[in-house]
């Protein structure tokens, strides 16, 4: 991880902030900007792009790394499959998503179709990363039954209604993003983000409603602390 840092005239900790404050919070690469210049920072805004397109997936694939390990006994038990859709340059395109029943982020894909072929396409990059899964939740779309038929998982989808609220619901810190980011501009960039925010969004999710304050201190200190282990 040094080598990353070692043509860097900015210090480790001030490029770790700038990636963190974008990934993490729903901020505009100029919102960074004026956040870090009250902080005594003086950078471009395009300095925070450069800095989370370099370091964003380099921070995004060892958290995913540290992290694996602790979801891996119980992420084959549910899965929740949901696409929503999104404009690229005013054409429709379709960003898949997988969640546990934890709520972690399991995998994102783009398309421009939602259609059998990327249903299935979507569902055999899932299951190559995270082996097979013992209940699949997904809405009545065909294309997921037609997939389902070829992968020969139809005794394992379940369609009943408001089931799939888990997936449905972890849409909504990227539709957040999305307002902030003014939309995106190729297809490209936009599965590059979602892969790095889904890492960010499952490292410092803590479920706060679930916890009682000194347990959600605690995970979030722990997070944090982490964080500074994997950009340090």
């Amino acid at each position: 991880m040094s080598n990353l840092f070692k043509y860097h005239k900015t210090s480790p900790e001030i490029i770790r902030l700038a990636v963190l404050m974008y990934v993490r919070f729903p901020l505009s690469l100029r919102n960074v900007e004026y956040l870090l210049h009250e902080r005594g920072i003086d950078i471009s805004y395009e300095t925070v792009r450069a800095w989370w397109n370099k370091f964003g997936p380099v921070f995004a694939a060892d958290m995913r790394k540290k992290r694996v390990a602790g979801y891996a006994n119980y992420t084959h038990w549910k899965w929740h499959l949901d696409e929503v859709f999104v404009k690229i340059n005013g054409e429709l395109h379709y960003l898949w998503r997988a969640v546990n029943q934890e709520g972690e982020v399991l995998e994102t894909y783009v398309t421009k179709r939602r259609n059998r072929q990327a249903a299935l396409k979507f569902l055999r990059k899932l299951m190559k990363r995270h082996g097979p899964s013992q209940t699949i939740i997904t809405d009545k779309l065909r294309s997921y039954k037609a997939a389902m038929r070829e992968l020969g998982n139809m005794n394992k989808q379940d369609t009943t209604k408001h089931h799939n609220n888990q997936a449905e619901n972890s849409h909504q810190p990227f539709r957040r993003r999305e307002r902030a980011m003014n939309k995106f501009r190729a297809e490209k960039s936009l599965q590059k983000f979602v892969s790095i925010h889904a890492q960010f969004h499952n490292h410092f999710n803590h479920e706060r409603h679930l916890n009682r304050r000194d347990i959600f201190k605690k995970y979030r200190d722990l997070a944090l602390a982490e964080w500074r282990q994997v950009a340090a």
